[in-house]
């Protein structure tokens, strides 16, 4: 889980992808970078950290002209260096281009292993830089367009890219259609291509659509052409409407905010409980909680207050620093909990040391009882298209029961969300989307 960012045709390209760069900062928070094509010359500026803590005034003078992509860093490929930062820059055979990513390859091993063998030389550990060897070395084709793809049809896995030149810009979503990408026309000229449309209102632009799965959008001398390369097969990754996703963004066609309000009301329904106040789990599990509350009528409180100086704890690299954070991020309102049962709204349970950290805290602050419901399925297998989730051994849910695990966090009872009451909630066809974490069945090895 990332975000990238595309300009096209706007002077401010560089400071328009760091604004929505900075939307979309809970998609990533290890690294942030941005290129940007002046006169047909790229410059690339990124390092690790938070986006505002990278860039500075001086940093758009060098990050001139109307073309610039962007990215955030959440690593699910490579390690925690500088070098696998993105954008991917290189100089080639046709010029200069700049590429950023968001998913994951599942075949990147395979495909890096017989690039090597051709001599190629790897300056990181992503699966994004083997693009650039694919792209580089196919001197058969002889312009960019049918070099990008040719690679891209050799790669497997989930890709959302954009891809600069000197004069162009390619927007690409995989087949299945797995992680997110929008398209639209910025109020000051020309285009934005982003993960999430929440960058769109930041910058003063309006929503076009979202690029089809499978389909390729090129901008070149000022206007948008498409053309679907593949024979889309759509598997949209459920987990952007239970975490990822900005709850202002509308993700594959729904509002956020709304598809988790729906689960919230679809996880009283299913899973009822006497208590005398509902309570999220800020701040991914506030709409589930609200539409429990509604549904159930037991009254919502903001019984634990986040502190938003601390970021999102699922996308950190280490469990220490996990741990950590829970303790920095979350503290109980005793006067709201104390003596009082409680139903505790949470958008998902992957390790459970996390949870248990909650209702210990809770139970410590005066809770009479917690009782956990979970507004989604459990997770019980890891990710291989985007999503850093652990390998199956560390889920909690793919080696413990629903009591077992109750036990472990030590709740008063547990309660998870089932596949059909998401489907619900989305309102969408079931087939249209990736359930894998959940149910074993991977579109895609």
């Amino acid at each position: 889980m990332c975000s990238v960012v595309g300009i096209y045709n706007n002077q401010n390209a560089s400071k328009l992808a760091f604004y929505s760069l900075f939307a979309m900062q809970h998609r990533g928070q290890e690294a942030a970078g941005i290129s940007a094509n002046y006169n047909g010359k790229i410059h690339t500026i990124k390092d690790r950290g938070l986006v505002t803590q990278i860039f500075k005034e001086e940093h758009f003078e060098i990050l001139k002209g109307n073309m610039a992509v962007g990215h955030t860093r959440y690593s699910t490929a490579g390690d925690d260096s500088i070098l696998d930062a993105q954008p991917v820059f290189a100089k080639y055979g046709l010029g200069e281009i700049s590429i950023v990513h968001n998913g994951n390859l599942v075949n990147a091993k395979e495909i890096r292993d017989e690039l090597i063998k051709r001599g190629a030389i790897f300056q990181s550990n992503m699966d994004t830089e083997n693009l650039i060897h694919l792209i580089a070395k196919n001197y058969e084709k002889p312009t960019l367009k049918e070099r990008i793809i040719d690679a891209v049809k050799k790669i497997k896995g989930a890709f959302s890219l954009i891809i600069m030149s000197r004069t162009k810009m390619f927007a690409i979503r995989d087949p299945f259609g797995f992680r997110p990408l929008s398209l639209g026309k910025l109020k000051s000229g020309g285009y934005i291509v982003a993960s999430e449309t929440c960058a769109f209102e930041l910058v003063g632009a309006e929503f076009i659509r979202d690029i089809k799965p499978g389909e390729m959008v090129v901008f070149e001398n000022g206007e948008i052409k498409s053309e679907m390369i593949f024979e889309p097969t759509t598997k949209q990754c459920v987990f952007e409407y239970i975490y990822f996703a900005r709850p202002d963004s509308n993700v594959f066609g729904k509002n956020v905010y709304v598809v988790r309000k729906e689960m919230g009301r679809e996880l009283a329904k299913e899973l009822p409980v006497k208590a005398d106040m509902v309570i999220p789990v800020p701040d991914s599990g506030v709409a589930a909680a609200l539409g429990y509350s509604e549904e159930s009528g037991i009254p919502f409180e903001m019984g634990i207050m986040r502190n938003h100086y601390v970021g999102r704890t699922f996308i950190e690299p280490t469990q220490e620093v996990r741990d950590l954070k829970v303790k920095m991020k979350l503290s109980p309102i005793m006067d709201k909990i104390k003596g009082k049962r409680l139903v505790v709204i949470d958008d998902s349970i992957v390790r459970g040391t996390t949870s248990r950290r909650i209702v210990r805290m809770l139970k410590e602050a005066g809770a009479k009882e917690v009782h956990m419901r979970i507004a989604s399925p459990a997770t019980i297998g890891p990710c291989y298209y985007g999503v850093d989730t652990p390998t199956k051994e560390e889920l909690i849910a793919s080696r413990m029961s629903v009591d077992e695990i109750k036990d472990y966090i030590e709740a008063d009872s547990l309660a998870y969300l089932s596949i059909d009451g998401v489907v619900r909630a989305i309102k969408d066809k079931k087939e249209n989307f990736c359930f894998a974490c959940f149910d074993d069945n991977y579109p895609i090895l």
